[in-house]
């Protein structure tokens, strides 16, 4: 595994190049996660170096926390980062995001969280946040320790995404990027001046919900030989000196095992 470096106020931490994403575990054929799948596919993850374990609230049905919190407890606390999100649409209130926090790091059976993220700002979001003081209540549970970095993942414009990133000092900043989406959201743009300004930066839809990885046949043909598909698609942002990693959500062992040896 290779890993890079995030750079922060006052520190520094190298993460792997390859980010385990927690919204696509194998499922049992009632719906729920095949947890002894899951298991197995995380340990292979974290003996392989994956560092960075990327969650959500609502990811599976709200169960993605859970089964993580209860994964995670076999694996000493410091050897990976884990990372998840307040689900701001729920989010009225200092005291609501109180309540879903503390569920947060119940569910997750943590005393901190060493990334947490404002989830899917978009313009109206932010706003929202900011008038109800949210951004100062996250900035206190930074200041007492119980979250390492904080940062936010976006799903609006650019103009919009430059408003959030220049509001404070962020440590980090999640967006949607792949070679298709270059003028998608917060693009290429987004991501040099993210960059600039000392964000790290993680890439989620590397490959754009699997389309990269199943490409029509007068597509493929764009393609030289020597490689697949989802290397091309990864390889494409791992050659760029601003991704600091990129989040894959695994749904079976041989996508693990494949990715392992591209990153």
């Amino acid at each position: 595994m290779k890993y890079r470096t995030m750079r922060f106020i006052g520190g520094e931490e190298n993460v792997s190049l390859l980010g385990l994403g927690c919204m696509r575990f194998p499922l049992n054929e009632d719906g729920t996660i095949d947890e002894a799948q899951a298991e197995a596919m995380i340990g292979r993850a974290l003996n392989a170096g994956i560092n960075y374990i990327d969650t959500a609230y609502p990811y599976h049905k709200g169960e993605s926390e859970p089964f993580l919190g209860r994964a995670l407890k076999k694996y000493p606390r410091t050897s990976f980062y884990l990372a998840t999100k307040l689900p701001v649409w729920l989010v009225n209130s200092v005291e609501d995001a109180e309540r879903l926090f503390k569920e947060q790091l119940s569910r997750l059976q943590t005393k901190y969280i060493d990334y947490y993220l404002l989830h899917a700002l978009d313009a109206g979001r932010w706003e929202k946040l900011v008038k109800e003081g949210i951004i100062e209540w996250a900035e206190a549970k930074k200041a007492s320790g119980k979250i390492r970095h904080l940062g936010f993942s976006f799903h609006d414009t650019y103009p919009v995404f430059r408003e959030i990133l220049t509001y404070r000092q962020w440590d980090f900043c999640q967006i949607q990027y792949n070679y298709i989406n270059l003028t998608h959201q917060a693009g290429t743009e987004g991501l040099k001046y993210a960059a600039s300004k000392g964000l790290g930066v993680v890439i989620m839809e590397p490959l754009l919900g699997g389309k990269l990885a199943n490409l029509a046949p007068h597509v493929a043909e764009a393609f030289p030989e020597g490689k697949s598909h989802v290397e091309y698609a990864l390889d494409f942002l791992w050659d760029k000196p601003e991704v600091s990693l990129l989040l894959s959500g695994m749904t079976e062992p041989e996508q693990v095992e494949a990715n392992l040896e591209y990153a």
